[in-house]
């Protein structure tokens, strides 16, 4: 395919990310294509150090338990704890936390903030949901984390339950997080009796916490309800993604990877709000196009976070994706020539960020081939979907990271 593109890439810098756009948006979301990476996430690093730097980005989330992110957030931004018991307790998906560049992302974020003011300092955020590939946690924490703040600031009246009939309804927790579950829906307690009084409980005390508001930002802090309102929408939302855990239609796992990228989206949502945020994780969680991915036996498909979000920010959202040239130590070598990775691969940089509507453009009569991956960890650009992400950030190779990613977990998304 005799096409030039070299006027399309430029150096991957904030800089060049901020051309590609008509503005900063309140959401920049950089993509990967497969997980556990070492080279990808120095390159967010550095990248997302200068959109901090240069930019005023404010928070960073990653793609890790929402509810585990409190822990990094709370040492980057006041010091509490120790950047050991961050990284031990404040990362889910198990590869993370051992992740050299995590590591090195939370002392830069704690060494950014000391000195200074609130207003200046940079948050961390997960904004993935307690879930695994294996399973779902209880919901136990973030619901009495919620009937806790609520019944220290109204009346017991106004409580639609104890912290006692909680417990009881909740029971084990292990009861929830059984990886069976995952295989054979009867071994769900989603449906159960208990459950479903649980789901109208969380419900009731989401809704209070809400026609609260201002009494609560006042009597505690706007952080703190932020911090409950982070509670509720996890409580609902496990209790929900456990119902559909127990659910034996063909819908079943589409409900599923719908409902956590639901969780996601509505997490971003609330970073948002707070000021311009950045965000990392899967390009299948962050583009604008229709998720698809291959589950056990069947296709799925479902709108990604990423594609929830933009419906509601519009420009306010950005996505950049990451494509790869290869990955040699996972079989993936030098793509082919009349793919859009093969295209990018022939350009003289080793890395670089590609104005994608550009790139569509002058792509527009060549009809690229999609590119196959011989491993189930990385997933290729879908040519026909180009023009829906506002750039592209093209790395040749992607040498082997020093530790060892268990295969089973190397490319989860």
């Amino acid at each position: 395919m005799a096409t030039d593109i070299t006027d399309t890439a430029h150096a991957v810098e904030a800089a060049a990310v901020m051309r590609l756009l008509p503005a900063r948006p309140r959401l920049l979301a950089l993509g990967e294509p497969t997980h556990a990476e070492d080279t990808l996430l120095e390159l967010r690093n550095e990248l997302f150090r200068q959109l901090v730097e240069q930019e005023g980005y404010r928070t960073i989330a990653i793609e890790s338990d929402c509810m585990r992110g409190r822990v990094v957030d709370d040492y980057v931004t006041s010091g509490t704890g120790t950047l050991d018991e961050a990284m031990e307790r404040g990362f889910s998906h198990e590869w993370f936390n051992v992740s050299a560049p995590n590591r090195e992302l939370v002392r830069w974020m704690r060494a950014y903030n000391d000195g200074r003011p609130a207003s200046e300092r940079v948050r961390f955020a997960g904004f993935d949901g307690p879930l695994e590939i294996t399973h779902a946690a209880s919901p136990r924490q973030a619901l009495t984390a919620l009937h806790g703040y609520l019944s220290a600031q109204v009346g017991a009246d106004l409580l639609p339950c104890t912290e006692e009939t909680l417990d009881r309804l909740l029971g084990t927790d292990d009861r929830w997080t059984d990886p069976a579950a995952m295989m054979d829906p009867a071994q769900s307690v989603g449906q159960s009796a208990e459950a479903g009084r649980l789901r109208l409980l969380a419900d009731d005390l989401a809704a209070l916490l809400d026609e609260r508001t201002p009494h609560l930002i006042t009597a505690t802090s706007r952080d703190d309800w932020d911090r409950a309102r982070l509670y509720g929408r996890t409580a609902t939302g496990l209790l929900r993604y456990h119902y559909w855990m127990a659910d034996t239609s063909p819908a079943r796992m589409t409900r599923l990877v719908g409902l956590r990228d639901q969780m996601m989206a509505d997490n971003l949502l609330a970073v948002a709000a707070r000021g311009p945020a950045l965000v990392h994780a899967h390009n299948s969680h962050l583009q604008r196009e229709k998720s698809t991915m291959q589950l056990w036996e069947e296709p799925v498909e479902w709108w990604s976070a990423g594609a929830l979000v933009s419906a509601r920010l519009g420009e306010e959202y950005a996505f950049l994706a990451t494509a790869l040239g290869t990955i040699r130590h996972q079989g993936v070598d030098t793509p082919p020539p009349d793919t859009v990775e093969g295209l990018l691969y022939a350009l003289p940089e080793d890395r670089c960020v590609i104005d994608a509507p550009r790139l569509a453009t002058a792509l527009a009569g060549a009809r690229p081939a999609p590119r196959e991956s011989p491993w189930f960890g990385y997933a290729p650009l879908d040519p026909a979907h180009l023009a829906d992400s506002d750039g592209i950030v093209f790395v040749k190779d992607v040498p082997q990271s020093q530790r060892a990613v268990p295969q089973s977990l190397a490319g989860g998304r």
